[in-house]
């Protein structure tokens, strides 16, 4: 298999032999950038940790290098970023035994490019590998521009893929805005309270970020928790800890979907359930 970018990287944490690695793949994650996939994808890593069917792959489309940073990394330069984060990512692949890490380095304004075809085309190649049962992806209202980029692409190149080999389960997770508001009905319910601590562990090892001016492992974690906790008002909590997804299965099936009007959708019955339930009650 053959990158665009020279610099991509490709990492196998128990050295099967490559395409073989990345063939095993039943679920996988398109992420933006380093520590996304162990946010918005730990339902899949979980799924699949030290059990023998099943294989996790992450993907991650952008370098890094525009990262925040202060502290022990305030002085890094662009470069220095992408290497630290790189390796953060590899670590990540050894301790949640993951079939394969790709790296893909791009830009951010590569990736946010439409006329840009070269992340669909590195995908393409990942797709028709792995043809995974289950895809996570960013979610189209995700308020990060990157995010919602590498979701397009992601799309566009799951739609190039035979019907056949497309995934079962296709589904827009939780980084840059929560998706609770989605009506309980329309959620993609993940619980994630497995293995609390591969779960930590895997949110720690991000360094670069956490030491440098974001705590997503404790935000991450919260999140988890207060959507296990506001579930259900009348009901016992079942997990410690849930995430929610939109489900993107529709627009694979069906190209012709445009992905705005979809998510229109979601937000517009949202919208409808507010001012239901509000009318109901008199109004004011």
């Amino acid at each position: 298999m053959k990158f665009y970018l020279t610099q991509a990287d490709l990492f196998v944490p128990d050295g099967t032999v490559f395409p073989a690695a990345l063939a095993r793949t039943t679920h996988l994650c398109i992420g933006a950038h380093q520590d996304d996939q162990e946010f918005m994808a730990y339902h899949g890593i979980a799924a699949c940790f030290q059990t023998p069917n099943r294989w996790f792959t992450g993907v991650t489309v952008t370098n890094g290098s525009g990262s925040s940073r202060c502290g022990p990394y305030a002085g890094y330069t662009d470069e220095e970023m992408v290497a630290v984060r790189r390796g953060e990512q590899r670590k990540a692949a050894v301790v949640g035994e993951y079939a394969c890490q790709v790296q893909l380095d791009y830009t951010s304004s590569s990736v946010k490019d439409p006329a840009d075809g070269n992340v669909v085309a590195d995908l393409e190649q990942i797709l028709a590998v792995a043809k995974p049962d289950v895809v996570y992806l960013h979610n189209p209202a995700d308020k990060h521009d990157t995010h919602v980029a590498v979701l397009s692409r992601s799309l566009t190149a799951l739609r190039k893929q035979p019907a056949a080999d497309r995934p079962q389960r296709v589904l827009g997770c939780e980084v840059w805005r929560s998706l609770d508001w989605l009506l309980d009905e329309e959620k993609q319910v993940m619980p994630v309270d497995a293995h609390p601590n591969l779960a930590a562990s895997l949110s720690g090892l991000f360094d670069s970020q956490i030491t440098g001016g974001k705590r997503y492992d404790a935000a991450v974690a919260g999140r988890r928790m207060a959507n296990a906790t506001f579930y259900e008002s009348h009901a016992t909590d079942q997990h410690n800890a849930l995430a929610w997804a939109i489900d993107l299965a529709p627009l694979v099936a069906d190209p012709s979907l445009d992905l705005g009007e979809y998510t229109r959708g979601f937000i517009e019955r949202f919208g409808d359930d507010v001012a239901q339930r509000i009318q109901q009650f008199g109004g004011a």
